[in-house]
């Protein structure tokens, strides 16, 4: 829940050349959303029904369609010119602000799919997995009935958004190759698009 209250005052502070819509929009169909979640999981995870899992995919798929179009505006606005890209701070800031929304939508996404969800991990591990951390492919580093939590999987997306591959755990299932994939892609063009244009405004 952290997360997503994160992700909408991320949503809230971007420029006004990210957003498609007035600002209260998203974070009202967000809080919509996180109202059903919450009045639906008393606490216990045992209970967690296959339309709570619904709504949960639902509200992830609202933050990664945000913080995607928040991306092609940011390349949009760096590409054409624009009163942001006259200020290296403010270009920083907005850059700093579309990144940090990524890192957190597709940690969530991770969170939310791999492995059938976290009700599902806590039950038990598939045999086959989606996302291979090193505590699974090595059991003797590990607690006995480890299992991975948010902060791994946030851990996953911030070292997808640095070094643009993986780095200690393996995507095993297409959709976490593909979902990798395009994390990393979506963070070289922030970074790479955002410093050049900032050093070149500096310079």
């Amino acid at each position: 829940m952290t997360a997503v209250l994160v992700a909408m005052l991320l949503t809230l502070a971007r420029p006004k050349e990210m957003r498609l819509a007035p600002v209260w929009v998203l974070p009202a169909v967000e809080i919509v959303l996180l109202a059903v979640l919450i009045a639906r999981d008393p606490g216990r995870i045992d209970k967690r029904s296959s339309l709570l899992r619904g709504v949960s995919i639902v509200v992830v798929a609202v933050l990664v369609l945000d913080a995607m179009v928040a991306t092609v505006r940011l390349i949009a606005v760096l590409i054409r010119g624009g009163s942001m890209t006259n200020s290296p701070e403010a270009l920083l800031a907005a850059g700093g602000v579309v990144w940090s929304s990524n890192l957190i939508v597709f940690a969530l996404l991770y969170w939310e799919l791999d492995a059938g969800g976290a009700a599902n991990r806590a039950h038990r591990m598939p045999r086959y997995l989606d996302l291979a951390f090193t505590q699974q492919l090595s059991p003797e580093v590990a607690r006995p009935g480890w299992r991975p939590g948010f902060g791994d999987y946030l851990y996953l997306a911030m070292t997808t958004s640095t070094a643009f591959s993986p780095t200690d755990v393996m995507p095993l299932a297409l959709w976490a190759k593909m979902a990798m994939g395009l994390q990393s892609m979506i963070s070289l063009a922030v970074v790479g698009l955002v410093v050049a244009r900032a050093v070149n405004v500096f310079t």
